[in-house]
Order: C-alpha cells, then sequence, then structure tokens
C-alpha cells in the first residue's frame, strides 16, 4: 500500500516570525517581495470586448453553508440571431475575486491564427451564442458557485427561442462547478437539456501549486500582515484552492498528510459523489493544454529555483523532488536556521505534462531575483487530471507521465478528449485545441 504523501516542517523554538526582531522580519518579508494575493492570474488587457446583447445578474438557486453565491452572465448572440437559439455557456475559472467577463471575452477570443477570427467569434459565426458566466467569488465553494451555475443554465432555457440542446462547460474551476451544476440537477431530477458538457483544463483530478511556494506565501503574511485588504496567501486558504488542490497546507508551520490536509476537499468529493460524480446525459468533452505523449517540462526534481544568499539573510527553494523521505523543499536562515520544509512520498508534479502556471516567475519578479526562464512555469493542471483519468482524485500520482495517445475509452470518465500539441498555459486557446472543439461542436 502506497504511503501516504506529506510535509514536514522544522522552525525554530519560537517560530519563524518570533525568531526575528522587527527590523529582521521587515527585512525578511521584503526579501520574500511585494505585497498582493500571490497566484492570482492578472486579467487579460489586450484586445477588444464587445458589448454584450444582455446581462444578466445572478443569484444562486440554493445556499450552500448557509452562502448564497451571486454572479452574472453576458450574452453574446451569434450572427443574424435576434435572441438565445443555440447556446452555449463558458463559466470562468480559479481566481481570487470577482469574474472579469470583458477580460474573460478578450482572453478566450484572442488570435491563435494570424488573420483568423478568435475562437469566441468562430463560435458566434457558427450560429452559436455564446454565453459567458462569471462570479462575484470565484474563491468561494464550488457548490456555492454551482447554484449560480444552475440559475444560469435555467435562464438559457427560459429565454431560448428554440429547442435546440444547450452546451455547457467552463475553463479550469469553471469545468467542475458546471460538471457538478448539471450533476446535482440530474441528481435533483431537473432538466438542464444539455447535450454536451465540456470542461478546458479542469483539474477534475485536482491541480497543484508548489507546496513550497503555498508556505512561502503564509510566512510573508506572518512577517508582514496587512490591514488594508487581502494577504498574500488570501487565494490559496480559500475554499475554492482547499477543493480543488491535490496537495494543500494550512499555514507555513503545518507538518502532516498533504492530500487530506482540508475537509473541504474530501467533503466536496463526498458531494460530488452524491450527485453522479459526471452528468451522465450529455456527451462529455475534454481539453487539455497539457500534452498527451507524456512528455513534462524540464524541471529536474529537488532543483533549487531560488538559492538567495544575502548575509546573514538566506532562502532556498526548489522544484518539487519525486517521492522520497522528508525531501528538502525549502529554508530559511537568518544567521542560524529559523525554517526548513521537507515532503515525503509527493511525486514531481512540477515538471508533469499539464497546462502550466507561471507561479516560480511571479515569485521571483516579486521578489526581485533572477530566474532560469526554464523554471519560470511548472505544471498547474496536470493532463491525466484534465483529461479525467478514471482514477481515485487521492491515489493517482502515479500515472502523471503517462502516455494519454492511446488511452482506453474506458480509461477516462470523459466521452472524448483532446491534448494540445506542447505543454502551454494553463486555460489558453490553441489551433489544436480549438480546432478540435470546432470540429466537435460542428459535428452535432
Amino acid at each position: 500500500m502506497a504511503q501516504e504523501p506529506r510535509i514536514d516542517v522544522e522552525v525554530a523554538a519560537k517560530g519563524a516570525a518570533g525568531s526575528l526582531k522587527a527590523e529582521q522580519a521587515r527585512q525578511v518579508a521584503e526579501a520574500l517581495g511585494r505585497q498582493g494575493v500571490w497566484f492570482a492570474t492578472p486579467p487579460a488587457r489586450e484586445g477588444q470586448a464587445p458589448r454584450p446583447d444582455h446581462v444578466w445578474e445572478l443569484v444562486g438557486d440554493r445556499p450552500h453553508l448557509g452562502y448564497t453565491a451571486t454572479g452574472r452572465a453576458n450574452v453574446y448572440l451569434a450572427e443574424g440571431h435576434a435572441a438565445l437559439t443555440r447556446p452555449l455557456i463558458l463559466a470562468d475559472g480559479f481566481n481570487y475575486g470577482p469574474s472579469d467577463l470583458d477580460a474573460l471575452w478578450r482572453h478566450f477570443n484572442a488570435s491563435y491564427e494570424k488573420g483568423k477570427p478568435g475562437f469566441l467569434d468562430r463560435l458566434r459565426s457558427m450560429g452559436i451564442d455564446v454565453v459567458l458566466l462569471g462570479f462575484d467569488q470565484r474563491h468561494t465553494y464550488i457548490q456555492a458557485n454551482g447554484a449560480v451555475a444552475v440559475s444560469c443554465v435555467q435562464r438559457v432555457i427560459a429565454e431560448r427561442q428554440s429547442d435546440n440542446p444547450l452546451t455547457v462547460g467552463g475553463v479550469s474551476m469553471g469545468g467542475m462547478v458546471t460538471r457538478y451544476a448539471l450533476a446535482r440537477m440530474e441528481s435533483d431530477r431537473v432538466d438542464h437539456q444539455t447535450d454536451k458538457y465540456f470542461s478546458f483544463d479542469t483539474p477534475h483530478l485536482g491541480a497543484w501549486i508548489p507546496l513550497v511556494l503555498q508556505q512561502l506565501a503564509y510566512l510573508h503574511e506572518s512577517l508582514e500582515q496587512r490591514s488594508d485588504g487581502p494577504g498574500q496567501a488570501e487565494l490559496i486558504r480559500s475554499p475554492a484552492a482547499q477543493q480543488l488542490l491535490w496537495a494543500w497546507v494550512e499555514n507555513e508551520h503545518y507538518s502532516g498528510p498533504v492530500t487530506t490536509a482540508s475537509s473541504l476537499r474530501t467533503d466536496f468529493l463526498d458531494d460530488l459523489r452524491r450527485v453522479g460524480w459526471f452528468p451522465m446525459r450529455p456527451y462529455k468533452l475534454g481539453l487539455a493544454n497539457g500534452a498527451g505523449d507524456g512528455t513534462g517540462l524540464e524541471l529536474p526534481p529537488g532543483a533549487p529555483v531560488f538559492d538567495l544568499d544575502a548575509d546573514p539573510f538566506q532562502l532556498v527553494a526548489r522544484i518539487q523532488p519525486d517521492m522520497g523521505e522528508l525531501q528538502n523543499v525549502g529554508s530559511i536562515r537568518y544567521g542560524a536556521p529559523i525554517w526548513a520544509s521537507a515532503t515525503s512520498h509527493v511525486p514531481a508534479f512540477d515538471g508533469a505534462p499539464g497546462g502550466t502556471l507561471d507561479s516560480w516567475g511571479r515569485i521571483a519578479d516579486a521578489m526581485g531575483l533572477p530566474i532560469d526562464n526554464r523554471f519560470r512555469n511548472s505544471a498547474f493542471v496536470p493532463a491525466v487530471s484534465a483529461i479525467a483519468l478514471a482514477r481515485d482524485p487521492f491515489q493517482w500520482q502515479s500515472e502523471l507521465y503517462l502516455d494519454l495517445r492511446d488511452l482506453p475509452k474506458d480509461e477516462t470518465f470523459l466521452d472524448a478528449f483532446c491534448c494540445d500539441a506542447r505543454n502551454s498555459a494553463h486555460g489558453t486557446i490553441s489551433k489544436v485545441l480549438a480546432g478540435w472543439f470546432l470540429e466537435q461542436i460542428a459535428g452535432w
């Protein structure tokens, strides 16, 4: 039986923050970089977003743990349509704060073939009405935003001037939100009138943010707390992060298992199973930004990315090692050791084939540190997660580098999937992915 992945932290007797004087703490906090929410993705600013034909304010159809989520949808009718006729709902993904639907349009309509229309414009030219679904708190519980998605589906059905079925899905966490929403509607015997579900680089089995970077975000907060807004680890501690991340830690001092560190993830997976795991009625499509041939990123396990020596302050942070016992992932010294972190039985997630996030690069920029370009990006949604490999989310780590090109049909929870030609940035449109999806839609 495989041993449970875990993390172990050693700290000075008074803790990392308590071991430093005020001036020393300030120096370390400055070395760790700027303020702001770490790992939050900035919105797309390039390009133009058209004015939507309709804007809907949405309220979840039910609360989750006493909280009722809200959101909105921008409706862009297809060419020649005066009303919703052939609707496609695309839900926004994981990030901090409210959705920016203009930025979501710019992101998904960015040109991937020179001189040709973007992805959303191509959908509209095919007679497909695009409904962009956003959430006022992208980082809240998936079930809560799932209730907003249910309200959106019901609004589309009410406004649609045809009997055409819906296409419903989303990017990143948006694919999980809509997966849960459609499955819950089926469990409740509510007709969602959807014949195609799609997920775009969605972490069906889990997502990954390097554990040492999670810890540094918490450590930064403990050394220099903010009073005028969210702290560096606000996205990491959010309900959505706890539900989505394969490995999560609650603070910089935490020692223990990392796959079961949060009850929110366990509870969400149990809830997902309760409503059917996946919606059964729609044909299920999956797109993965990761390469499908098992080729990972050039990130040697255990290699130091940050190796800052500014006597008396020293910081080391490493690419996730591959398994092993008590493998060092990071340490801080201020003359004497004040903090060190090591993982056991954690696979080499950073270099896995998958949709990438520039987590290392952003933190290096925030800290003003030089970084080798190959170390800027690491896997965020492994390809085996985006294609919903038929595995238990707590037991799938040994197959991160699996060649998916000839995967038997019963090895995925989806009906069809497409991987990118190479490992590309999480949630980005490419010619390969867009072409495959448009063919799938046109074929119905």
